[in-house]
């Protein structure tokens, strides 16, 4: 099985190199490479990914930074021109701290050690990556997402709805509204489909937050949200498996 990878770094040369070696090696697949960390931060959280290759200088959010909001959710190889990052770096339990130029032998090394780490007997292999999957998904109770001055958490059971506006989403709590630079389609792919839905191009909503339905209007505290008509058949479906 394929160990399922995120390259993250804000030099697009550096994101070649590491892309470059993840298909020179078998037991790797490149999911994305980005150049925001904020975007692979959603995907971690998400679940589902095995590696990060992560740079420790970013202007929105270093790597080191990025390790101790994400946590034990998946294993970090940090990449870094600079050499003093490396004991900070093993304190946080990282994999491997990698220096930069990399060469491809000493790339290799450190992601054999992560495979040697997840690797699962073999009788059991697909049932054990399905279930580390399944608990993923299942432990996820909060967002971080990215204000203007600063990353904010929020807790997913405060969330009531979310609106999409041209540029930006704000989300709307019992006590807050957050804004956002983010657009619905990601914000949708982040969120848990077992707790929230998107009912409209412009609303994403909590579901158990419905207080009443009537006439294609869904009533969420003193706010009336507009149901849409392509989301109208997957909307009443989920309503009606929740019965």
């Amino acid at each position: 099985m394929k160990l399922k990878c995120i390259a993250v770094d804000d030099e697009p040369l550096a994101l070649d190199i590491i892309e470059d070696y993840i298909a020179k090696t078998p037991f790797l697949e490149l999911v994305k490479r980005t150049e925001n960390p904020l975007e692979a931060l959603e995907l971690v959280q998400a679940g589902g990914i095995d590696l990060v290759f992560l740079d420790i200088q970013m202007p929105e959010l270093t790597g080191i930074q990025f390790v101790k909001i994400a946590g034990n959710k998946t294993n970090y190889i940090l990449t870094t021109a600079y050499s003093q990052y490396a004991l900070e770096s093993y304190d946080l339990n990282v994999a491997d701290y990698l220096l930069k130029p990399i060469a491809f032998d000493r790339f290799y090394k450190a992601v054999e050690k992560v495979a040697n780490k997840l690797k699962p007997i073999e009788s059991v292999a697909a049932s054990s990556s399905a279930t580390q999957s399944n608990q993923n998904a299942a432990v996820q109770d909060f967002i971080f997402v990215k204000t203007e001055h600063k990353i904010q958490k929020i807790a997913l059971i405060d969330i009531l709805y979310i609106e999409g506006l041209k540029d930006y989403i704000s989300i709307f709590t019992k006590t807050e509204r957050v804004i956002t630079l983010q657009n619905m389609k990601k914000m949708e792919e982040t969120l848990p489909i077992s707790q929230f839905i998107r009912v409209h191009k412009s609303y994403i909503i909590a579901i158990d937050k419905i207080k009443n339905i009537e006439r294609s209007r869904i009533n969420i505290e003193d706010k009336v949200i507009p149901i849409g008509d392509t989301y109208r058949e997957k909307f009443y479906k989920q309503i009606e498996a929740k019965n």
